[in-house]
């Protein structure tokens, strides 16, 4: 069995049929539960990042719409109403336990696009360093396609899949992926572990029964498969019962889909399949020896570069002679590099303006040509 314990980044989906009674009243005493469990998570020193629905039912309760009602654009209008109403209960409730809280509004074109999946990344992991949870909402504003296909679980995993999280829990209606709609035949089985998603997974997946909740069995399938192929555990548990993360602890009813890779291997074997690389960095002899040494690329040992490339990129690393030394993601733009080039890290503020990070390429964004 998966041990949460173990994970340091997890990811935690809220849907909103958990949220709401069949009469759409917000359940607040579960939502009190939730955030004594993810309390106790962060005081372990767990990262936690929370990713939840639920802004387009507040909204309808606030404004006394019916979803059923509305048009696909009105959704918009409605959901900028609910990400308020949202906030401020998850702002009040954690303010208790002195957690502060963080909005981030985000796309699944957000998280796919190479430069804005890193800014988002960077939000995160500094929110982190100052003891703040952060929240992600679905921009419902202006995703129009999320609102009306319901990507949420698939957000949840592309938020997972850029922060490097352990593990996603998916906090649902029901216990886990069923042979079988477990809500319309007695005789379905729980599927408790997934090492491949087949056809016969995929036929298992049955829609949501939930007037709120946008998703569905399918959905999570596919944030299944995200998780599996990035490295990332991924479970979906039930969380209807107050204390949900506490239960999972406790309980032997979910599913977990069994990641296919560790996170460290998919991203250096993603690294290394960067066939496109936009431009070349040329080193000298010293960065060369700490390059071999495991070691990352400090601005002082670029002699020069070759081509134009933005922060996020894949680039090669040459010696001297031209020779390839590393292939690594770069954490500066060219026009940047640049002005930094042959220069101590610490002087990468005065003369930018900012510093992202004292590496051009870290170590763990790398990987070394052992043939050179």
């Amino acid at each position: 069995m998966l041990n949460i314990l173990n994970s340091k980044i997890i990811v935690i989906k809220i849907g909103s049929s958990l949220l709401f009674t069949e009469k759409k009243s917000l359940k607040l005493k579960w939502v009190n539960s939730l955030v004594s469990d993810i309390s106790k998570l962060i005081k372990q020193g767990k990262k936690i990042i929370i990713v939840t629905s639920g802004a387009i039912a507040l909204g309808c309760k606030k404004l006394k719409i019916n979803k059923k009602n509305l048009k696909l654009n009105e959704f918009q209008a409605v959901a900028a109403v609910g990400q308020i109403e949202l906030m401020n209960i998850f702002k009040k409730e954690f303010s208790k336990k002195n957690i502060n809280i963080a909005q981030i509004l985000l796309t699944l074109d957000d998280t796919e696009n190479r430069r804005r999946s890193l800014n988002a990344k960077d939000t995160i992991t500094n929110l982190h360093k100052i003891f703040v949870l952060p929240i992600v909402n679905e921009n419902d504003t202006t995703a129009t396609s999320e609102i009306r296909y319901g990507d949420n679980d698939r957000l949840a995993a592309r938020v997972a899949q850029i922060t490097e999280a352990d593990t996603l829990i998916m906090l649902s209606d029901i216990d886990g992926l069923f042979t079988q709609n477990p809500k319309k035949y007695k005789n379905a089985k729980i599927i408790n572990k997934i090492f491949e998603i087949d056809n016969n997974i995929i036929k298992s997946a049955t829609k949501s029964l939930s007037d709120y909740g946008s998703g569905g069995m399918t959905t999570k399938i596919e944030a299944g498969k995200i998780c599996m192929n990035t490295g990332c555990n991924m479970i979906i548990a039930n969380g209807l019962k107050n204390y949900p993360i506490r239960n999972l602890k406790k309980s032997n009813k979910f599913t977990w889909f069994v990641p296919k890779i560790n996170k460290a291997s998919f991203k250096k074997k993603w690294i290394q399949s960067s066939m496109n690389t936009k431009g070349a960095i040329i080193i000298d002899d010293g960065a060369r020896k700490a390059l071999l040494n495991g070691k990352s690329l400090l601005p002082v040992g670029i002699i020069s570069l070759r081509g134009s490339f933005v922060r996020g990129e894949t680039i090669q690393v040459l010696s001297k002679d031209l020779l390839r030394i590393a292939i690594g993601v770069s954490a500066y733009s060219s026009e940047d590099i640049s002005l930094i080039k042959g220069k101590n890290s610490s002087k990468i503020k005065k003369l930018l303006g900012y510093s992202s990070r004292g590496e051009v390429i870290h170590a763990d964004n790398m990987v070394i040509n052992r043939n050179e």
